[in-house]
């Protein structure tokens, strides 16, 4: 029988399929359709290069991730391993890092849904569309977690027929000339403006940023991990079958649409996808696509608000946020967590007002430079866990990093660089501003109120029980 009380525990309510399309909604958002055009500016054709080696990285650490979330799935996932693995600040910092990654990811998503809708309404304020969507996906994530992921699973599907319906009817002319007259338009358009590498291997590098924010929420799939019915069957399919298919949305879309269209007037007349589709005869196609971006900015902040009432639950479970944060409604839903997490989203609608043409730029490399440091955490956890196992444990692990370790230093190494290219450039160097003002804050909040001490005590205590 249930009780009536309050509840204690999140629900375990979603399926395999949820957390896949989930995984997937939170990546294929804004990254993909606004993100993607600056990208190609910088790198051209090249481009497709760096999303399929950010993809294979990516996948390592997935499937570091993967390893660690088969053998022990809970709420919070890398910012409890990292607790159990680097220590208690590792832990704490990771959480407050994760909220607030997603919360500037959210004020992206919630600005492209503003700026997507004046499409249909160019009179009305974009803030005030920017505060619908926002008041619409906070009410969305109070919904019983099961009916949040059937929502969201088909938000998700939306963009994903439209995306594979693009590259087919695409490929479709490249090959036999559908809609361009019978005649095949190949794919000399990916080296005939300046080459392949038109802006040499800086253009590529410089695109990395974008390219590495593009993929993040990828690893919201650990997240789910204490909220899904059967955490081995479905994390393990999930992890293994989400890297190639956004591999192929990113790597096939970008392919289709710089075959079909010059790179070079990509990002000057609007979405590279609404050109695409009118390339190929629909006439429709700029409401058609204004349709589904829109989904996917939604979707996308969807399972981001989704994300941070999760880690601010556990955090609050671990006594590092306000002990309000980890009540639960009825449904099994942090909805406490969820208000906490919208009201910070304000911001993003207050932004609305004052949005210069960097702030997308600035916005993007903040949360990239968030997600490295998560990415980061979930490597070095994946480290430390398989060093803390004997070696029986090891060869009895179900789901294992491939290659290990030599894997899982060559992707830190990549995230390293990363890094180092953000440093360098003028746009994305206010991230290295704006990231370890942050942590100091947490830092200072850490040792201030006296979490270190009463950590501290936890560890005596657990380790005499021991």
């Amino acid at each position: 029988m249930k009780s009536n009380g309050p509840e204690k525990e999140l629900h375990r309510g979603l399926e395999e399929r949820h957390i896949t399309l989930m995984s997937l909604g939170a990546a294929i958002g804004v990254g993909l359709f606004l993100g993607s055009a600056s990208a190609i500016k910088m790198a051209g054709p090249a481009i497709l290069l760096a999303y399929a080696i950010g993809g294979a990285v990516m996948f390592l650490i997935m499937r570091a991730l993967g390893e660690m979330a088969i053998e022990n799935p809970v709420a919070g996932s890398f910012s409890r391993y990292a607790r159990n693995y680097l220590g208690p600040l590792a832990g704490y910092l990771t959480g407050w890092n994760y909220w607030f990654l997603w919360v500037v990811t959210c004020m992206a998503e919630i600005t492209a849904a503003g700026i997507y809708m004046q499409y249909w309404f160019p009179e009305t304020p974009q803030w005030i569309w920017a505060l619908a969507a926002l008041v619409i996906m906070t009410a969305v994530n109070f919904l019983a977690v099961k009916a949040y992921g059937e929502l969201e699973f088909w938000f998700a599907l939306i963009k994903i027929v439209t995306i594979v319906f693009m590259i087919l009817v695409g490929l479709g002319m490249i090959i036999f000339g559908l809609g361009n007259g019978g005649v095949a338009t190949g794919i000399s358009n990916l080296w005939k403006h300046g080459g392949f590498f038109p802006n040499g291997i800086t253009g590529v590098l410089m695109s990395l940023q974008m390219v590495m924010f593009a993929y993040l929420g990828i690893e919201m799939i650990g997240v789910t991990a204490g909220e899904v019915k059967n955490p081995q069957k479905s994390l393990t399919r999930a992890i293994d079958s989400v890297f190639w298919r956004i591999l192929i949305f990113y790597v096939g879309a970008l392919f289709v649409i710089m075959s079909i269209y010059p790179w070079t007037e990509i990002g000057q007349k609007g979405s590279p996808f609404v050109l695409t589709f009118e390339k190929i005869g629909i006439p429709a196609a700029a409401g058609i696509i204004n349709f589904v971006v829109l989904t996917a900015a939604l979707s996308s902040c969807n399972s981001g608000i989704f994300s941070t009432g999760r880690m601010l639950f556990n955090l609050a479970q671990q006594g590092e946020a306000p002990k309000k944060y980890a009540n639960l409604t009825k449904r099994g839903v942090p909805g406490t967590a969820i208000l906490a997490s919208a009201t910070a989203l304000l911001i993003g609608v207050g932004l609305n007002y004052v949005v210069p043409a960097k702030v997308f730029t600035w916005v993007t490399s903040i949360a990239t430079f968030g997600a490295v440091w998560t990415w980061a955490v979930i490597l070095l956890s994946q480290i430390r866990f398989r060093k803390s196992l004997s070696p029986d444990h090891q060869k009895q692990l179900k789901f294992k990093m491939p290659f290990f370790p030599y894997s899982s230093y060559i992707a830190l190494a990549f995230l390293t660089g990363v890094i180092g290219l953000m440093a360098y450039f003028p746009d994305t160097r206010i991230a290295l501003m704006v990231g370890p003002i942050w942590y100091a804050i947490l830092i200072a909040f850490y040792y201030g109120k006296g979490l270190h001490k009463r950590n501290q005590e936890t560890t005596a205590k657990n380790t005499k029980v021991s």
